[in-house]
């Protein structure tokens, strides 16, 4: 009789515990390790179903004996317990792997720098009111290998980062879509532009003719990708501008989405999402759901009443005449221009947080036009002081949400917006961008 195949789990979060639940359905040998500590709803579901574990720290006699590791996204490859596992030679997989292996489902992929979230929200919305049995997995929804484990979906929609993708290797995309490249996680690709953009790419691998590759041609790296790449999948570019040989477009304010020469419009005025920014994932999230050959009413319907998800271009209140707006999520700086290009009022901007090695240069024609005053958030703000304080008059600091809204708030005016995009990671003054989304919304509350 063969040995019962070992897989160890590193990370017992959202993903971690989706996977182990998912192996030991199918039989394996497994162990969860966590060198932190297992939040109480996961330790619950891992003591419920008998799945042992550890946390606070990595026992190597308990790991190196796997036949298989599957990782947590989270964790570096320069972790000392992954170069441990890659100096022996265990293979190392990711959760959206595993459970690919385990599903015939059609399976429909996001990536890209930004707007990664949005796209994958809004394509579900509308796959979901068309009626079908779609599940949402990746960086948002439950973790696809618990749903591959207890559910039975015919489709899903996963949004997947570059660190997903790095521990991909038999998984097909049915739909792949790259929205955007832009650098971003650098210090996880040794600070090489194209070892981040060749991990965004991996969205193609395994595709056949018989898949879709959904990309934004306006996207320079992308294009200059495709020319070298050739992907094999059916290719539908999308663009707000050109025409040409586009699956999606944007023509007299409307959005076009041409698949297989029929033609669906609809207002960009009508849309739910506004901004530049937006009108590309829309047009992503249109293309893939003609594809699937979702009815035009159920995509125009759906446009219209989707709610974006917590902390990417959120309404929070108007105080006085003053708008506040929460887009936490904006953690680079390319979210930040298409946070800062779709505002129509003035603005006063709250930025700052742990710096990426972010280059400010690309945002200075948008503040000079748009930007009336900034707020730094954040324990060390003197690359923003510097970047901005020839251009902006009025920069002041603030080292807590409450402090940073009564700042903005005293240097707006009736008709002023003030926009929460920081440009950087939080975890200087906040657990996360979540946690500081939701200090700056109660800060907002409060006045």
């Amino acid at each position: 009789m063969s040995k019962q195949k070992r897989i160890v789990i590193l990370g017992a979060a959202e993903s971690g515990v989706g996977a182990a639940i998912l192996a030991l359905k199918q039989g394996y040998d497994v162990f969860v390790s966590d060198a932190g500590r297992i939040a109480d709803v996961y330790r619950h579901q891992l003591s419920q179903r008998r799945i042992l574990f550890e946390e606070g720290h990595h026992t190597w006699s308990l790991i190196g004996n796997a036949d298989e590791i599957i990782k947590s996204p989270g964790i570096p490859d320069k972790a000392e317990i992954m170069q441990k596992i890659i100096a022996q030679g265990t293979p190392v997989i990711s959760e959206i792997e595993f459970a690919g292996r385990y599903t015939n489902a059609k399976k429909i992929c996001i990536t890209g720098t930004n707007g990664k979230t949005t796209t994958t929200l809004l394509t579900y919305h509308v796959l979901s009111k068309a009626g079908l049995n779609v599940g949402l997995a990746g960086n948002v929804g439950k973790s696809f290998a618990w749903q591959v484990a207890e559910e039975n979906f015919d489709h899903y929609v996963i949004e997947l980062s570059s660190f997903q993708l790095d521990n991909m290797y038999s998984f097909k995309a049915d739909i792949g879509i790259l929205l955007n490249i832009t650098p971003d996680h650098l210090d996880r690709y040794e600070y090489k532009l194209q070892n981040y953009v060749d991990a965004k790419f991996r969205i193609l691998q395994n595709q056949t003719a018989a898949d879709a590759f959904i990309y934004c041609a306006d996207d320079s790296l992308i294009s200059d990708e495709i020319q070298k790449r050739k992907p094999l999948a059916q290719c539908y570019p999308f663009s707000i501008q050109k025409e040409e040989g586009m699956s999606a477009y944007v023509k007299d304010n409307q959005i076009q989405l041409n698949i297989q020469n029929n033609l669906f419009t609809m207002s960009i005025f009508e849309l739910a999402l506004q901004g530049k920014h937006n009108l590309y994932n829309s047009m992503a999230a249109g293309v893939a759901a003609r594809i699937l050959d979702i009815r035009k009413e159920v995509i125009r319907d759906s446009f219209a009443d989707f709610r974006n998800a917590e902390h990417r271009m959120e309404f929070v209140n108007t105080v006085h005449g003053i708008e506040f707006i929460n887009d936490s999520k904006a953690t680079n700086v390319n979210s930040a221009w298409f946070a800062l290009e779709s505002m129509q009022k003035p603005v006063v901007w709250i930025l700052g947080g742990i710096d990426k090695g972010n280059d400010y240069s690309m945002l200075f024609d948008l503040v000079k036009e748009k930007v009336r005053a900034i707020v730094c958030l954040g324990t060390d703000n003197k690359k923003i002081h510097d970047a901005f304080g020839s251009i902006i008059k009025d920069i002041v600091d603030a080292d807590s949400a409450q402090e940073a809204v009564a700042q903005a708030y005293k240097l707006g005016k009736k008709g002023d917006v003030v926009l929460l995009s920081p440009c950087c990671a939080s975890f200087d003054l906040f657990k996360n961008y979540e946690d500081r989304g939701r200090q700056f919304k109660a800060a907002v509350r409060s006045l």
